[in-house]
């Protein structure tokens, strides 16, 4: 029977998944479980200790490795093309399309439609549609 190691525990699948996937990809193989009991009825995760990602007890050195080089990827922030600055936050669009998909849908539907989201400068002011690389650089200008 193989031996596995709990790698890391997430309450959505969405993150499971991303991690399991970039494990994967860099020759690591991972499993999850309990995903489908914590999906179905979220409220078990505290119960059960949510989904986890385990790996096979010999890889788990490399796996905690490629998770701490992941870790401080996504720690590195993304940089404002025209003023420098670190600070985006992710806001919903002033575009016209917004305002109207929300008037129609609160007129004639009971449920929500997700707006279309830019992320901007909380300094500047710069808005993209997708996050600045992390070297300045956006295709979105």
């Amino acid at each position: 029977m193989l031996e596995t190691v709990v790698l890391k525990t997430f309450d959505n699948y969405f993150s499971a998944n991303i991690l399991l996937s970039r494990l994967e990809a860099n020759g690591v193989r991972a499993y999850l479980y309990d995903e489908n009991t914590v999906t179905i009825g979220p409220f078990f995760g505290n119960a059960i200790g949510f989904i986890k990602v385990v790996v096979a007890r010999p890889d788990a050195e490399a796996a905690l490795e490629l998770l701490n080089q992941f870790q401080k990827d996504e720690d590195r922030e993304a940089i404002c093309p025209q003023c420098g600055s670190t600070g985006f936050l992710p806001t919903a669009s002033q575009s016209g399309t917004n305002k109207v998909t929300a008037m129609l849908t609160w007129l004639f539907s009971s449920y929500a439609v997700a707006p279309e989201t830019v992320y901007e400068c909380e300094s500047c002011g710069f808005t993209a549609s997708t996050p600045p690389d992390l070297d300045g650089e956006n295709s979105n200008r």
